[in-house]
């Protein structure tokens, strides 16, 4: 018996192609302890073992596979290695199963298992192999065609990774002729491996119905495909393939077809014939249009066909009815692809240039530069865009209302950025990209002013340069990029997907990018003139619906938002369909509550036109008629006044939930900090300032619009100097915006005549109620001021000669630079300037006359704190200017210009034109200003 089992792994081994050295026979008594063989060393790297080094590891061992084979062995199989020594063959196999691509290198036990017991290998029904190791994979593939028993075959790489994390590639190339044999087999997976074509021994298997042959090499099918005639699925996602041969057709039992992610330019009429597919996958490949004949696929369900060619959809798939289709990033409706221009001559390299945050202007020649600015911004100015050397000024902009520019669900991402001059024409257009928020909803565009109103320009999307990081470690900005011929102001915005097309007399369909299930047919004759057609969906939570409503039943479909150019009504009804609520089901919905409203834009005003637009349902999808675009919502509810509920649960969800935080610093309790967030992202930002500051939680939930303006106000006992040019009527302005920060810091301290401890407050309130404010919202406003949003408190402590500052200070004059007729900066003007400078500091202080030895001792003394660091400078030389004369405004102005902070320095001015304005409005109160004229005429 010893010699026959030996006989049987040694055959094993040999049928490889491999010698089997030093194996030695065990020897065994009844009731004795077996002998182990001596073994080699385990190798790490499994395509270094070859079939003969395992040979010298089998030994008889213990606990037998079966009862059966116990009585006829007294030994099992070692399977180490290939396999780690722990395993035993009863944790790989069972009865009818082998698994074998759960251990790296795995497939090299296939050869041993088969030596220890062919007969029960025979019955094995599914088997699972790993391809990454050669030798072992060679040998695993001799065995297979003698396990007659298989049901289901996956031989697959991507299994395991190597130290980088990379996956480990399959080297599967081909199967041995020999394995159509196999005739029991339904299932092969050979996945993530090096096919360069379709094995031929797959099409002789009579029962095969799934085929799964993704991310290899293959660039043709073979013209036989059609002898697979029992497949239901194939999938040869991420090949090569370039078209896909006739004999396709042939393949009646297909119900899904993956070709996806591959070359294909053109598709047979054959596949036409597949009257069983319900699912085909054809995207990011290069079609540019599918043949009628699949139109005859009446049991097709998906198609999915985006990242392609098409410009048009084929009015065949219009006669299936309940075909879903995904068809973003096509061109569709757009006018074709002009030819390609001719070659240019390569040009040399452009020079980069990085600019400090200091540095505010940058000089260009006709060579072109490609010039990084702080905070992420890129401008690429390619040669031969400009005749002459021409210097240009750059900034960032706070939002400003008067200007910014929002539509209905638009969401400001960037501060505005100016770039000047306005008025110079470039002879190519200059690429300027603008750093970006995250966002998840909808796309982000470009939008630029031109003096009186914003466009929106053709974006790209894409990541910053490598080198040119915001944060040291981190990654490239998020850049939204566009070529303009001139300089203004850009900014990025968030907009609802946004789907185009033009519709001629002979009629059009528009299928929404967003939402494949939403669809625009327009018949022919619908417009005697062509037509540019916008179609914007906005996804709606089901949730925040039933919860603004009071309804728990209500369920709505997307939120349609068309409009035209020219504006005018259709001549034939546009038939619009767009999918039931989530949850209804045509069959078994009631229909008297499904309504469909009309909004106005204009007049913020929605009704319900359910009667008057031929409404129908099949099992998926609402269908209507209109004849004029506007905005159409689908619901359905319970609830009788359907109008004024829509009404207000859309006003409701254009408000942003938000929290206030008002933190003062741990250093300097005098030194506050105000913010307005999406409650969202207030936890994660108190958790960042938790080190420096302290403060009340933040405050109780309110709602505010974007762009909405808001006031901080300090109350009982606290006062700000109000001389700036964004404090209105003693309240601090804010604007709101969901993807920007709104902060600002400031200084407070005691009101006039208030001593001591000071247990103040600070209160939040609205500004202008902006007209698209709902009505019911801004009337149930608490407290005594109907624009009250919240509250918190904010406590002075009382100041002492142990403290980091001084409370007379505070509470008395003020430092103050310059006198009230010439104007002057105030110590809260001057913090608000400090927490601009940043690393620019020490040039400043240069220019401003201070010494090298007085800023080195500055810099010493806050070598950890960039912040205290800056206003130890700004205030050192703000307190030496007590005694030096007038001019001290003049001189900061001019230090800044020097340092090339010009936009600081155009920020001073402002507030000294505005503290003059209102010094000289003063006068005017007491009659100074008359009394001082007439002085001055009777001297002259």
């Amino acid at each position: 018996m010893e010699n026959n089992e030996n006989l049987n792994v040694s055959t094993a081994l040999l049928a490889c192609g491999e010698s089997v050295p030093g194996l030695r026979e065990p020897k065994y008594a009844p009731g004795a302890e077996v002998a182990e063989p001596e073994r080699e060393a385990y190798s790490a790297d499994p395509s270094d073992r070859s079939i003969s080094s395992l040979s010298s590891s089998f030994s008889s061992m213990f606990h037998p596979l079966s009862s059966s084979s116990s009585s006829s062995r007294g030994s099992v199989l070692s399977l180490s290695p290939p396999l780690p020594p722990s395993v035993e063959l009863s944790a790989i196999m069972t009865d009818t199963r082998l698994t074998l691509d759960v251990y790296l290198g795995g497939a090299a036990a296939l050869p041993l298992v088969w030596g220890y017991d062919p007969d029960h290998l025979r019955g094995i029904k599914y088997l699972r192999l790993g391809s990454e190791g050669k030798p072992g994979l060679d040998a695993a593939l001799d065995v297979l065609p003698h396990m007659t028993g298989l049901h289901s075959l996956t031989i697959r790489g991507h299994r395991f990774y190597d130290s980088r994390g990379d996956p480990l590639p399959g080297l599967l190339t081909s199967l041995p002729g020999s394995m159509s044999n196999l005739s029991h087999l339904k299932h092969v997976d050979l996945s993530f491996n090096q096919l360069t074509f379709m094995p031929s021994c797959l099409l002789q298997l009579p029962v095969l119905s799934t085929l799964l042959l993704c991310h290899n090499h293959i660039s043709a099918l073979p013209p036989d495909l059609g002898q697979l005639s029992s497949l239901t699925y194939l999938s040869l996602m991420g090949n090569k393939l370039v078209s896909v041969p006739p004999s396709v057709g042939q393949l009646k039992a297909l119900q899904r077809l993956d070709v996806s992610h591959n070359v294909l330019q053109q598709l047979p009429d054959e596949i036409g014939f597949l009257g069983e597919l319900v699912k085909l996958e054809l995207s990011h490949n290069k079609l540019k249009q599918l043949p009628d004949s699949m139109g005859s696929l009446v049991s097709l369900r998906e198609l999915v066909i985006y990242s392609n060619e098409f410009r048009v959809i084929p009015k065949c798939l219009n006669e299936l009815p309940l075909l879903t289709m995904d068809v973003r990033d096509n061109p569709l409706g757009k006018p074709p692809t002009p030819p390609p221009l001719p070659p240019v001559p390569d040009h040399p390299k452009i020079q980069k240039l990085h600019l400090g945050s200091n540095k505010h202007s940058f000089f260009v020649s006709s060579a072109g530069r490609h010039v990084f600015l702080p905070g992420g911004a890129e401008l690429t100015f390619p040669p031969g865009c400009l005749m002459t050397t021409t210097k240009f000024t750059w900034g960032e902009k706070r939002p400003n209302r008067k200007w910014v520019w929002l539509e209905e669900h638009d969401i400001l991402l960037s501060r505005p950025l100016e770039l000047c001059p306005h008025g110079v024409t470039f002879l190519k257009p200059v690429e300027v990209c603008v750093p970006y928020h995250r966002t998840k909803r909808g796309e982000v565009v470009l939008r630029t002013f031109d003096g009186q109103t914003w466009s929106t320009l053709p974006t790209e999307l894409r990541r910053g340069s490598e080198e040119h990081c915001c944060y040291p470690g981190g990654r490239p900005a998020r850049l939204a990029c566009s070529f303009v011929s001139h300089f203004s102001w850009f900014m990025a915005v968030s907009r609802p997907v946004r789907d185009t097309c033009s519709v001629t007399p002979a009629g059009a369909l528009l299928v929404s990018s967003s939402n494949p299930g939403i669809k625009l047919h327009f018949p022919p004759d619908a417009t005697a003139q062509t037509r540019t057609i916008t179609l914007q969906v906005l996804q709606v939570s089901e949730f925040e619906v039933q919860a603004l409503c009071g309804d728990p039943q209500a369920r709505v479909s997307p939120l349609l938002c068309l409009s035209q150019t020219p504006v005018s009504q259709f001549l034939q009804p546009v038939k619009v369909q767009i999918p039931l609520p989530p949850g209804i089901s045509g069959h078994e919905a009631d229909v008297s509550q499904l309504h469909v409203l009309h909004g106005d834009p204009a007049a913020q005003t929605w009704t319900d036109i359910t009667s008057q637009v031929s409404l129908y349902v099949t099992h998926l999808y609402a269908i209507f008629y209109i004849t004029h675009f506007s905005w159409y919502w689908l619901w359905y509810t319970t609830q009788r006044c359907v109008s004024g509920v829509v009404r207000k649960v859309y006003q409701r969800l254009k408000q942003f939930k938000v929290q206030f935080l008002v933190l003062q610093r741990k250093t300097d309790p005098a030194q506050v900090l105000l913010q307005c967030l999406p409650a969202n992202k207030m936890e994660g930002r108190v958790q960042s300032l938790s080190e420096q500051y302290d403060g009340p939680h933040p405050s109780d939930l309110c709602d505010l619009l974007e762009g909405e303006q808001f006031f901080a106000g300090f109350e009982r006992g606290l006062d700000i100097v109000t001389d700036r040019p964004d404090c209105v009527e003693g309240r601090l302005c804010f604007v709101f915006y969901s993807s920007l920060k709104n902060v600002k810091e400031v200084y407070v301290c005691s009101a006039q005549g208030q001593k001591g401890p000071v247990r103040g407050q600070v209160s939040f309130y609205r500004g202008e109620i902006p007209s698209n404010l709902p009505e019911e919202v801004a009337k149930r406003r608490k407290g005594l001021d109907t624009q009250w949003l919240a509250t918190l408190p904010l406590r002075l402590p009382a100041l002492n000669s142990d403290n980091s500052f001084n409370l007379e200070e505070l509470q008395y004059p003020l430092l103050n630079l310059g006198d009230p007729e010439s104007g002057y900066l105030t110590e809260a003007n001057l913090l608000s300037i400090s927490l601009q400078i940043g690393r620019d500091w020490r040039v400043i202080g240069i220019n401003l006359g201070l010494s090298y030895e007085e800023l080195d001792r500055i810099q010493y003394k806050h070598r950890d704190n960039l912040g205290a660091l800056v206003l130890d400078m700004l205030f050192h030389w703000a307190r030496g200017q007590r005694n030096a004369g007038p001019g001290s405004v003049s001189r900061l102005v001019a230090a800044m210009t020097e340092s090339g902070r010009r936009d600081l320095a155009e920020e001073i001015e402002d507030i000294v034109s505005l503290g003059r304005r209102k010094y000289t409005e003063s006068l005017k109160r007491v009659g100074l200003e008359a009394e001082s004229s007439s002085v001055g005429e009777a001297q002259q």
